[in-house]
């Protein structure tokens, strides 16, 4: 063990490290009736020490974190059955004008990424849909319906950017080209 880093919370869902490494997020459960702060932490990586922890102001937990591939950005999915773009550089500003919404969370720790050239925002949905969001636009451009069960995870091929592979809550796993 190198470091260790003691969020004071219930626990950490997703780790997202920001370009050059310098700095990373964590997701957290961390949310209240009153307060929604320690939803999303920025970490410094050389010292352990918290940056800020008042990215998220909205009281929704955000199971997964993806950064896009060319942009300073990245997206959290909230269980606010939305996904919110960020700022990937300080002071991580959320973009209150672009929602990526049509989706269902529900509870569920669904999970969220980028096409390899950053035009497409794939995620998927408590009612086994994936849908497709055009980054720029924040609309849906299509859906599958791919499992009976809640779709939990949609990636890309990091190789062939024409295959997407999912699985949904009960273990199934597809490939789609």
């Amino acid at each position: 063990v190198l470091r260790v880093y003691k969020a004071a919370v219930q626990q950490t869902l997703d780790i997202l490290f920001l370009p050059e490494g310098r700095e990373f997020l964590t997701s957290t459960d961390a949310v209240s009736r009153d307060s929604a702060d320690r939803t999303i932490i920025a970490w410094d990586f050389q010292s352990a020490a918290k940056i800020s922890n008042q990215i998220f102001h909205e009281r929704y937990t955000c199971p997964s974190l993806t950064l896009h591939p060319k942009e300073s950005t990245f997206v959290a999915q909230t269980n606010g059955n939305y996904m919110a773009l960020f700022s990937a550089q300080r002071p991580y500003r959320i973009n209150k004008k672009k929602r990526y919404e049509g989706h269902k969370v529900e509870g569920f720790a669904v999970g969220c990424e980028f096409s390899p050239d950053g035009t497409l925002l794939v995620t998927g949905s408590s009612d086994g849909k994936v849908f497709f969001y055009n980054y720029h636009t924040a609309r849906i451009i299509r859906t599958l319906s791919a499992h009976k069960e809640a779709c939990v995870s949609a990636i890309f091929h990091p190789v062939l950017p024409s295959l997407l592979a999912t699985c949904d809550w009960a273990g199934e796993i597809k490939i789609w080209q």
